[in-house]
């Protein structure tokens, strides 16, 4: 059967317009043997949509269209696929569409490690296509990357799982998250509370911070057991001395959090990981001798294993994260992209409606 050539989506036609996104008209990705075509029912607007609409990280492709967090239905299947999906399957896509599946880290399911990969958008392929996120009619990924949406799960609220949500599950999970652990989630926000969430799903004591006290309210609704507001209470490194087994960075920067203070409150052998992505590079100051047996690093995304078993605790949980839908088209995705810019959200945007701005054959 002939496959679509061209897709339809809400992009960016320059860093400068970010603001104004227009209905364009792009080639799609060849259609290889793995592949699955899947009309886009919903899509999560993520911080990284707007960092790189706004050129933070690196140039961007003409008619860039983001988004990487898709749920949709299934319209056609390589002649090679072999993962059990059918036409008229409900599915999901996250920020990573391809990598060599053949190194030691994809065999040991570590695959957003790979030397070769693919980011939903603005990221080359072998051949050189540059790909295209899901604020659009269609997306086309390799099968491996398709991931099965449970029925209990809207898709509204499946979306932002796929990006958002796996970034802090992934790390929360390889570093021990669980009962008898006490966490610190910093930062709630469009991740810090899905991580708040998913910590206390998974049986840690949580404790949730951020600089004012504005957000106490809504990080106990989400099942903080403590809140410490950094800015407003002198001296809080001190009371949790030696406390924490893990604290998540979920904030912007890791150059703005007081870094050392966090050090003090974790136990010997206890880890800070951090998620966040900056605008630029960042130079992290400790005092001398400081680290006391902590350890510090970074996670990235999580594996296509790990959003499946991410979406198995959703349900067997019955998390729901807080999200606002938008619909999608030239203002609703300009709306969400500005808003997101100055903080007007709690937590998630979804945008929805994709029937409607791009109609059904």
């Amino acid at each position: 059967m002939p496959y679509p050539e061209e897709f339809t989506g809400i992009g960016v036609l320059s860093t400068d317009s970010w603001r104004t996104p227009q209905r364009v008209t792009y080639p799609a990705k060849s259609f290889d043997p793995k592949d699955i075509d899947i009309q886009i029912d919903a899509c999560g607007v993520c911080g990284s949509d707007l960092h790189t609409v706004q050129g933070h990280w690196r140039p961007i492709r003409d008619k860039m269209v983001v988004g990487h967090e898709i749920v949709g239905t299934v319209v056609a299947i390589g002649s090679q696929c072999n993962s059990g999906f059918k036409i008229g399957d409900r599915v999901g896509v996250g920020a990573q569409v391809l990598s060599c599946l053949e190194c030691e880290r994809c065999e040991e399911g570590n695959e957003p490690y790979c030397a070769k990969f693919v980011s939903c958008y603005n990221r080359p392929y072998d051949d050189g296509y540059i790909s295209q996120g899901g604020y659009a009619s269609h997306v086309r990924v390799h099968e491996h990357f398709v991931i099965p949406i449970p029925e209990s799960i809207p898709s509204e609220l499946a979306a932002p799982l796929l990006c958002g949500g796996i970034t802090v599950y992934s790390p929360l999970r390889r570093n021990g998250c669980g009962s008898g652990k006490r966490v610190g989630i910093v930062g709630i926000g469009g991740l810090g509370h899905m991580a708040v969430l998913f910590a206390k799903a998974m049986g840690a004591e949580v404790y949730a911070f951020s600089r004012r006290v504005n957000k106490r309210e809504d990080a106990l609704k989400l099942g903080a057991d403590h809140y410490v507001a950094t800015s407003e209470t002198p001296g809080w490194e001190s009371e949790l001395k030696s406390k924490l087994d893990l604290v998540l960075v979920c904030a912007s920067s890791l150059s703005d959090i007081e870094l050392d203070k966090y050090v003090t409150s974790m136990k010997v052998g206890g880890k800070i990981i951090s998620v966040c992505v900056p605008e630029k590079h960042e130079k992290l100051s400790l005092s001398a001798f400081g680290l006391a047996g902590v350890h510090i690093s970074n996670s990235a995304l999580g594996s296509p294993a790990e959003i499946r078993e991410l979406l198995d605790l959703v349900v067997e949980k019955g998390i729901k994260i807080w999200v606002e839908t938008l619909p999608v088209g030239e203002s609703g995705v300009s709306e969400a992209l500005q808003r997101l810019d100055k903080g007007d959200v709690r937590y998630r945007f979804t945008l929805v409606d994709f029937d409607k701005e791009f109609p059904r054959a």
